[in-house]
C-alpha cells in the first residue's frame, strides 16, 4: 500500500461559488502511478466544502436555495459580532458541508457514477485562493 498526498490551487469568486474539481482529481489519480485505491480529497479552511453533485445549472440553483434556506446569509451570527467579517454563516455553512470527500479508484479511473462530479464550495464573503490536497492510498 502507498500513500501519496497532492494538491492544486482552485482561485474562487467566493459568496457560494461551486468549481467542478472532477478534472484535477482525476488527473492527480492517472498521473500517480497507481491503478486501485481510494483518493480523499480535503480542503483546508473553515469557510470551504468539498462534496459531490451532478454539476448542472438547475442543481446548483437547488444547493444554493438550499444552504440560504437553512443558513440564510443576512442572519446575525455570535461570529459575526467577535470578528466583524460578516461571514458566520460560512463557516457554519462549510461545518455542516464538510471539508472532504473520498472517492474509490480502480484502473487508475474514479469510480464516480454517471452523472456525478466531486465539487468545491468557496462559502465566504469574498474570493479566495484555496488549496485542494488529494491523498492517495492505493497500489
Amino acid at each position: 500500500m502507498e500513500i501519496l498526498t497532492l494538491s492544486f490551487a482552485v482561485n474562487t469568486k467566493g459568496f457560494n461559488d461551486i468549481i467542478d474539481i472532477t478534472h484535477q482529481v482525476e488527473k492527480i489519480v492517472s498521473d500517480s502511478g497507481l491503478k486501485e485505491g481510494s483518493a480523499l480529497v480535503f480542503v483546508p479552511g473553515s469557510t470551504c466544502g468539498i462534496t459531490s453533485i451532478e454539476y448542472e445549472m438547475g442543481a446548483l440553483k437547488d444547493y444554493h436555495a438550499f444552504m440560504e434556506k437553512i443558513i440564510p446569509s443576512k442572519q446575525k451570527y455570535h461570529h459575526d459580532e467577535a470578528w466583524n467579517d460578516a461571514n458566520g454563516y460560512a463557516h457554519i455553512r462549510a461545518s455542516l458541508q464538510g471539508a472532504s470527500f473520498t472517492v474509490p479508484f480502480s484502473n487508475a479511473k474514479l469510480l464516480l457514477g454517471t452523472w456525478q462530479q466531486v465539487i468545491l464550495i468557496d462559502f465566504d464573503n469574498r474570493a479566495r485562493n484555496r488549496n485542494v490536497i488529494v491523498q492517495l492510498m492505493g497500489k
